[in-house]
């Protein structure tokens, strides 16, 4: 696939109403930059490899992040502290949707919206990774942008958080994100619809879980029994943005439903299945470069392998999916404002490098359930060897988050709370 130009960036929308290396060393930093990538960008994914051509394919176009905290030049080891990227996973149609969803992209407005807000945060050793969701309906005050062509967007004292990128692009997402949340964000990625269909793809699909009774969304076109599915392509995307089909109907729900996901996502990149398939590997970099738009600390090739080191080792139990909490908005009853006390007990853990300990539920919307793993499919069990040594390091004390925050670990096994509509 050849990579869109600059005139096919703005692609229409669709609104959700109705050669390898012989150097051993490249190898190495390729597969890395893959791991960490996927791992960090789960459903609307982002991904990373060093292939000389690769790169420059991938760096082209790269978005300078304004405000972005400087870091230090990349090197060959992993990223020295914490870190922070922010992705981004817009409406924006391209050829592929385009066809899939006809009248949605072709009588759209031209706009292009960013309804996925994912904030991921790497702790310092110990590593740690969590994942903050941002609704799309969230109302934020917005700060003064630069845009890309030099014209400037004025602040706003509330606007809707998806409306951001079409107004000032990726970097203003990120500055008013940056000033919601108090975390400094240096690295930035965005992917659209075919994106997310071709990614899925290149790993061979995903295993969700449908509950309740079945998801039936005439606005997706879903019609789903009870039970496992795989979803890849077209259906990958069908099932991150079903509204309608889950819980209260909420965009709160859906984001529940898109972190059960992100969830069996990092579970299946992780696993062998993947990882040592070289075809579906170099598969899978090639399909990123070709869908992924980075800011220019993401696109370099050293900095995607430390950021990929650094998170290589994470256990499935330090991977958490969090929603940022919510209250109605007085104002309009279709939309929800920051409860930003609650958030407090999220950024503060973030900033101290604990890991977290949910008290909530794994949703507030009834978008998923909490469900056991069958028998037969649970993790081994393994014992720590005995050792006569002295312990010499404590275990990091966990935070604990306000029980007004929903979400899950990767090690928790969720499904869909489907409905009938």
């Amino acid at each position: 696939m050849v990579r869109r130009t600059p005139d096919k960036d703005r692609s229409t929308v669709a609104r959700h109403a109705t050669l390898p290396s012989r150097r051993p060393a490249r190898g190495i930093l390729k597969i890395a930059g893959i791991t960490l990538g996927i791992v960090l960008v789960s459903a609307i994914a982002v991904a990373a490899f060093v292939v000389t051509d690769y790169f420059n394919r991938f760096n082209e176009g790269a978005v300078t992040l304004e405000g972005a905290p400087e870091v230090e030049p990349p090197s060959i080891s992993a990223y020295p502290g914490e870190f922070s990227m922010l992705i981004i996973g817009t409406d924006e149609c391209g050829e592929v949707s385009t066809g899939l969803l006809g009248e949605r992209c072709s009588e759209a407005d031209g706009g292009i919206l960013n309804d996925v807000n994912l904030l991921v945060h790497v702790s310092a050793e110990p590593r740690n990774v969590t994942v903050v969701s941002l609704p799309r309906d969230l109302m934020i005050p917005t700060p003064e942008c630069t845009r890309e062509d030099g014209s400037v967007a004025s602040e706003t004292s509330k606007s809707q958080i998806n409306s951001i990128y079409q107004n000032a692009g990726m970097s203003c997402v990120a500055k008013s994100v940056t000033e919601l949340t108090g975390i400094e964000i240096p690295f930035a990625a965005k992917i659209d619809f075919d994106g997310v269909m071709e990614v899925t793809d290149a790993i061979g699909g995903v295993e969700v879980c449908i509950g309740g009774d079945g998801i039936r969304d005439r606005h997706t076109a879903l019609d789903w029994e009870p039970g496992l599915r795989t979803v890849s392509g077209y259906e990958a995307l069908q099932f991150i943005r079903t509204r309608h089909g889950v819980g209260d109907e909420s965009d709160m729900a859906r984001v529940s439903n898109q972190q059960q996901y992100m969830s069996r996502l990092v579970k299946k990149i992780m696993s062998d299945e993947v990882l040592s398939d070289p075809g579906k590997v170099l598969g899978l970099a090639d399909t990123i470069v070709d869908n992924i738009d980075p800011s220019d600390e993401l696109g370099n090739p050293l900095r995607l392998a430390q950021l990929a080191l650094s998170i290589k080792d994470v256990p499935f139990s330090e991977f958490v999916f969090l929603q940022y909490p919510v209250f109605a908005d007085p104002d309009d009853s279709d939309r929800v404002v920051p409860n930003r006390d609650a958030a407090t007990s999220i950024w503060d853990a973030l900033k101290a490098g604990q890991p977290v300990q949910l008290t909530g539920d794994v949703s507030n919307n009834g978008g998923v359930e909490l469900v056991e793993p069958a028998p037969g499919t649970e993790p081994p069990v393994t014992e720590t060897p005995a050792t006569d040594a002295p312990a010499t390091d404590a275990p990091t004390p966990r935070a604990t988050l306000d029980s007004a925050i929903s979400g899950q670990t990767a090690e928790q096994e969720t499904c869909a709370n489907g409905k009938q509509r």
